[in-house]
């Protein structure tokens, strides 16, 4: 196998392996499931121009990638005028349907459950708080790779995580 067949190939198994998360990232700060789709698709392809830098590299590079794109459908949404076209919101008004291997279909249910409380209080945050709550704490991204993300500090990470933990634990506290 050719060194670029490799390095396409390890770029599609990286892919793979992050696509699903990708996603209920995206879905959070978009809340419409084609828009999100659309996201992770474009960050997905723009990542096949840096198939030959380092592996290391490619995890705060696509998390970049995608934070842009997000934030450019945010912006465009901004600049729409809402008489003609309101901001799309989820077809159904359901949560996303994730698939849970789990054997027992009651705990499937308090998963989904849980999955959906934290998704809508995650909605509720401002962006910032959201992106660096999603990226430290689901990603397990560190604080300096976070802050190379979100473009920012990273004392501004801590302080975005900081609040988002309080108003998470607020929204959360009658559910506990």
């Amino acid at each position: 196998m050719s060194p670029h067949a490799q390095d396409h190939a390890s770029l599609e198994h990286f892919l793979a392996s992050i696509g699903p998360r990708a996603f209920r990232f995206a879905e959070l700060g978009l809340r419409h499931r084609e828009d999100s789709l659309d996201a992770v698709q474009d960050a997905m392809i723009k990542m096949l121009d840096y198939q030959h830098r380092p592996a290391a590299e490619w995890t705060p590079l696509f998390w970049s990638i995608l934070r842009s794109r997000i934030v450019d459908t945010q912006r465009r949404r901004t600049f729409r005028l809402r008489w003609l076209a309101p901001m799309p919101e989820r077809d159904d008004g359901s949560q996303p349907d994730w698939a849970d291997e789990g054997p027992d279909p009651s705990r499937t249910h308090d998963g989904r459950e849980a999955y959906g409380r934290l998704a809508d209080a995650l909605g509720r945050l401002p962006r910032r708080q959201r992106e660096a709550f999603s990226l430290r704490v689901l990603e397990e991204l560190d604080v300096a790779t976070t802050a190379r993300v979100m473009g920012c500090g990273e004392g501004s990470v801590k302080t975005h995580l900081s609040r988002a933990r309080e108003a998470l634990q607020r929204q959360l506290e009658d559910w506990r």
